[in-house]
């Protein structure tokens, strides 16, 4: 055992309970400086942020013809706190990686050298994935349920009362946050299902038994997650069941070996 030890040391200095709690204090005063400076930061440009994820609605709106529409506000507080929002959102994204690094300058001096190599790839992972979900719902997904959902509008004279859109700041605000969350967080599959694989408490086995009923579980978690629509609930589930089969391999280089009996 004591070989053991030596082969992977932990390299921590015993402190006591007080010392830890000014470490932590630290840390955490640390990632709220981080946050509080990207959030003024957001703020500062909230304006060009939310024209950036109202881009894909602006392209969709100006696909129609005699289109000349922008987002609308209905009382007046709402663009001011949708402002607020948008920099709180924002902050959120950029003092992540911060904020996880004093997280894991905290907590890395107790891990054996092992369980530090085994920890790093998936605090990579995660952040990287994240951006990869939230990159698709925002490039691929949005624009093509935009247009879905506008080619409802009516016009007027074809038989009926016009119905043209008029969305709303905080109401569009809402949904795209909603959105990219949900991808970015469907996209830590991997992540989570090699993180089991890595205690044993899945396998790569268990993962391609049930295969089928995983395909079936990643559309309807892309039904509660999406849009009642089609082309977004696709857009989530494909992937979803892409990173599964990622998920099994990944899953399988992880594994603990087991010996035969």
């Amino acid at each position: 055992m004591a070989s053991t030890t030596d082969d992977d040391p932990i390299n921590d200095k015993p402190m006591p309970l007080l010392e830890h709690l000014v470490e932590l204090r630290r840390r955490l005063l640390v990632s709220m400086a981080a946050f509080l400076l990207a959030f003024f930061v957001c703020y500062y440009f909230s304006k060009p942020i939310y024209a950036f994820l109202a881009h894909p609605l602006t392209d969709a709106l100006a696909s129609k013809p005699g289109s000349n529409r922008t987002l609308i506000y209905t009382q007046l507080y709402e663009a001011f706190f949708t402002y607020l929002r948008v920099a709180f959102f924002g902050a959120a994204f950029i003092s992540f990686p911060i904020v996880a690094t004093q997280l894991w300058l905290f907590v890395a001096p107790g891990l054996y050298r092992s369980e530090k190599r085994a920890v790093v790839p998936f605090m990579v992972a995660t952040p990287v994935l994240f951006v990869a979900g939230a990159a698709l719902a925002y490039y691929f997904v949005f624009p093509f349920a935009w247009r879905f959902f506008i080619s409802f509008e009516t016009p007027a004279g074809e038989n009926g009362i016009p119905i043209q859109l008029m969305p709303k700041v905080g109401e569009y605000l809402d949904l795209v946050m909603k959105l990219i969350f949900a991808f970015g967080v469907a996209f830590q599959l991997p992540v989570a299902l090699a993180l089991l694989a890595k205690v044993g408490i899945v396998s790569s086995k268990a993962l391609k038994r049930y295969r089928r009923y995983a395909y079936v579980g990643m559309f309807i978690i892309a039904a509660v997650l999406a849009p009642p629509d089609v082309i977004t609930q696709c857009g989530l589930a494909l992937p979803l069941i892409l990173l599964y089969e990622v998920s099994i391999i990944a899953a399988r280089m992880v594994e603990p070996k087991r010996s035969e009996d």
